[in-house]
């Protein structure tokens, strides 16, 4: 469309297209909204959002009928959150250690 004077969006050649694309993308924004309401669940930047959908994903698999990929599943699920639990503990000791240890882990000259 680079010999076009109008992008997609203000085209009136693809005025249904271009609205249709507008209601598609508000569909999807609220579903999010929704999903995220529903579940409580935010976002996988955090600890927290991690470890809520491992438990949203654990509790809908022990909702399913007993079945080979249902048992895989859930021993999947338990070895991710088993290293997720195990990454925040090891967090925690680091910044224990590191407050226990103030201003030691600075070197002279600015070094660290």
């Amino acid at each position: 469309m680079t010999d076009r004077d109008l992008c997609f969006f203000h085209d009136p050649e693809h005025a249904r297209e271009a609205a249709e694309a507008r209601h598609l993308g508000g569909l999807r924004r609220k579903r999010e909204t929704i999903t995220s309401a529903v579940y409580g669940f935010e976002d996988l930047r955090t600890s927290e959002g991690i470890l809520r959908l491992l438990q949203i994903a654990a509790t809908d698999t022990l909702a399913m009928d007993n079945s080979i990929a249902r048992s895989r599943t859930l021993t999947y699920i338990a070895n991710v959150a088993a290293r997720a639990v195990q990454g925040l503990v090891l967090e925690e000791r680091l910044q224990a250690l590191e407050e226990a240890l103030g201003s030691r882990l600075k070197k002279p000259g600015g070094r660290t």
